[in-house]
């Protein structure tokens, strides 16, 4: 009993091997600049007399380029590393800019209810009536619009991250909003109103932990969403800029060359996207079946 015990509490073999791919991508993703062959950002470092070679297990491979070139003479390798740098880091910016909000805005509406609940839930109607991505474009389009060349290069990444999360704060309110409503109904926090605690202390210190669990888990889902918009975003051309080297910008670019024999400019940091995706889709699937107080009695 307590071998099958200890087995149903062990994650399953796709969850470890999709935590350690997800290890291994976040520490390449840290040391990037000291692991890639060559700075990607550095134009002086670009050689057309490379360009276009295919990877390194084909014929007509360079042992110089393992995943071959692209059409600017650029390592492809470096190329990927820095473009999953960008991706997961915009994903991670969103995810944790609309957490924040959603949380606090989901708290606020639970603990007081009434009239703030009333108005923080129709703002949330909203915004979930507008699709992500079309949100984004918009967003994205209209810093275009309203900011310079040289400013719009710099606060790129910080444009699109506000892009991504602001329609995606909802889910976290809608959650803690409905967790907070429970949660105010029990003793500690009946206790701790009437021993004169003020309400921010209530809220972070009382009734914010023991929400977290549910928080975490609509987090590790939502990551996986937020690279794939970032790379949809950059793939419409709506997204990162050509000088910085996102999976979907890499993606858009070798997508010109798919059909005329230089498929690997498009399938490698598709692959890699794909990857880091399906890896990150697992954890946060496994996550959600552990917490759930239903599966968890089983």
């Amino acid at each position: 009993m307590a071998t099958q015990s200890l087995m149903r509490r062990l994650p399953p073999v796709s969850v470890v091997i999709a935590s350690l791919v997800l290890v291994v991508m976040l520490v390449l993703v840290i040391f990037a600049p000291m692991i890639a062959p060559m700075d990607p950002r550095d134009v002086a470092s670009y050689s057309l007399m490379d360009m276009e070679i295919p990877p390194a297990f084909m014929e007509g491979g360079d042992s110089r380029f393992l995943l071959g070139t692209d059409n600017q003479g650029r390592d492809l390798v470096s190329v990927i590393l820095f473009g999953l740098r960008i991706s997961v880091v915009i994903g991670l910016g969103a995810v944790v800019f609309a957490a924040v909000l959603g949380v606090v805005l989901g708290l606020v509406a639970g603990f007081f209810g009434g009239v703030v609940d009333s108005i923080v839930m129709r703002i949330a109607d909203i915004f979930v009536s507008f699709p992500t991505i079309l949100v984004a474009l918009l967003i994205s389009g209209i810093a275009r619009a309203q900011l310079s060349a040289e400013t719009m290069l710099a606060w790129a990444p910080l444009v699109l991250i506000f892009s991504i999360a602001i329609n995606e704060w909802v889910q976290y309110a809608r959650t803690v909003r409905a967790s907070t409503m429970v949660e105010i109904a029990r003793d500690y926090v009946r206790a701790a109103k009437v021993i004169g605690l003020p309400s921010t202390r209530i809220m972070g210190r009382h009734i914010l932990p023991n929400i977290m669990s549910s928080v975490m888990v609509i987090a590790t889902i939502n990551l996986a969403g937020a690279i794939l918009t970032e790379a949809t975003l950059s793939f419409l051309g709506a997204g990162m800029p050509p000088t910085y080297p996102s999976l979907g910008t890499l993606i858009r670019i070798g997508n010109q060359f798919l059909f005329s024999g230089l498929w690997w400019i498009a399938v490698m940091p598709a692959t890699v996207l794909v990857i880091l995706v399906l890896a990150v889709n697992v954890i946060g699937d496994y996550l959600r079946d552990h917490f759930n107080p239903k599966l968890m009695a089983r």
